[in-house]
């Protein structure tokens, strides 16, 4: 018959007995356990490594101005390391959940000590004045590093970090390393909008999604663009860019502190009213995906401005007159105006601002294009509201 009271945790007391000696004999070394393993041609081990450690361990080598052979990794993003740090500190001081992705470093494998214990499982030693050269997540470790090195140190202090370090001695494959993991494909807007967190302006662009019929199973959620074949007409990314523009006249503003529940209620009742009362709109706000044909989405999208990103961005600055931010309404009347404009290509409102006649189409029977500039969209904007008398 077992003990009940027989200790749970002797292998970690084995383990812990197993490092002791090594900490002890390498206690003015930096010491990490570690694990191996082998990928393309080359020995890689990973650690993990607490945050006041980074500062003295890791070294960035960017390039220099117009020169890639001056160091491991990409010149440094202005502003990048303050978005790293804003965005720990909004997700921390708010006790939410934060991430940042593993750091991937390069020293030469006689600079460092690997005392192995098998399966994979080892001791990384690293003696004092080495450095590791960072080949990806410079900028993460620079925010990192002034955070630590701040008064903001609190906030970070008891967390670690992940690092991939790749042992390699030669400068042009680190270069390579550093080539190969840079070289993905950027995330489409509208995916990174799907998976963004469920509040302020993604939060509210879910919402609606679902609540405004035009909207709901017609919006594309991972591509950058609307496939017609699926009788998708918008993207999350234009909606969102409307969503913002609506309540701060600003296409990149996150909304960070609005209520989700309330805004969306607001602007879903004003566009459900837009969408249902105006002539080009209806036929698409009453119709079910399902019902639609490919020709009608098609037809839609080539004819009326408001199945385009840019109409949506007008719209958006347009509901933004008739937002009351003390509410959080919508002025109908100005909701009821707004329908009643003549939301085609061929409405005098947009021509020659956002809608350009092309004199030599390659399709003469579309003869035009659409332009997406923010000059363009100003005008527009102001030529509606001068239509309306709001200016």
């Amino acid at each position: 018959m077992s003990d009940s009271n027989q200790p749970q945790s002797s292998p970690n007391r084995t383990l812990e007995g197993l490092l002791a000696p090594y900490f002890a004999e390498y206690h003015r070394e930096k010491c990490y356990p570690g694990l191996t393993l082998h990928q393309g041609k080359r020995r890689m081990v990973q650690i993990n490594v607490p945050a006041h450690d980074l500062p003295t361990l890791l070294q960035e080598k960017p390039s220099d101005d117009n020169d890639p052979d001056s160091g491991k990794n990409r010149p440094e993003v202005p502003g990048h390391v303050e978005e790293i740090k804003e965005y720990l500190r909004d997700r921390i001081k708010k006790d939410k959940p934060w991430i940042l992705g593993t750091l991937t470093a390069n020293v030469d494998p006689d600079k460092i000590q690997l005392i192995e214990f098998g399966r994979g499982i080892c001791l990384v030693i690293i003696r004092r004045g080495v450095k590791l050269d960072i080949t990806d997540g410079q900028h993460r470790k620079r925010a990192i590093h002034e955070l630590i090195e701040g008064s903001e140190a609190e906030l970070i202090a008891n967390h670690d970090f992940p690092i991939t370090l790749v042992l390699e001695n030669k400068f042009e494959q680190c270069q390579t390393d550093f080539r190969d993991m840079a070289d993905t494909k950027p995330l489409p807007k509208p995916l990174l909008k799907s998976f963004g967190e469920f509040e302020g302006q993604v939060g509210i662009m879910k919402t609606i999604i679902k609540q405004v019929s035009i909207f709901a199973d017609k919006t594309e959620k991972i591509k950058n663009s609307p496939n017609t074949k699926k009788r998708l007409i918008y993207t999350t990314n234009y909606i969102a860019k409307l969503v913002s523009c609506a309540f701060t006249d600003d296409p990149n503003d996150e909304l960070k502190n609005y209520d989700v529940e309330q805004a969306s209620n607001a602007l879903a009742s004003s566009l459900n009213q837009l969408f249902s009362q105006c002539l080009q709109t209806q036929h698409f706000y009453e119709k079910t995906h399902d019902d639609l044909t490919v020709k009608e989405v098609e037809y839609f999208k080539e004819v009326c401005l408001l199945g385009q990103s840019v109409g949506l961005e007008i719209l958006g600055r347009l509901l933004y007159c008739a937002y009351n931010k003390h509410n959080i309404s919508f002025d109908e009347e100005k909701v009821r105006q707004l329908s009643q404009l003549d939301w085609s290509r061929e409405g005098h409102l947009w021509q020659d601002n956002v809608v350009l006649f092309d004199p030599n189409p390659k399709n003469p029977k579309k003869p035009y294009k659409i332009a997406y500039v923010s000059s363009a969209v100003k005008i527009a904007v102001d030529r509606a509201k001068t239509h309306l008398g709001w200016i």
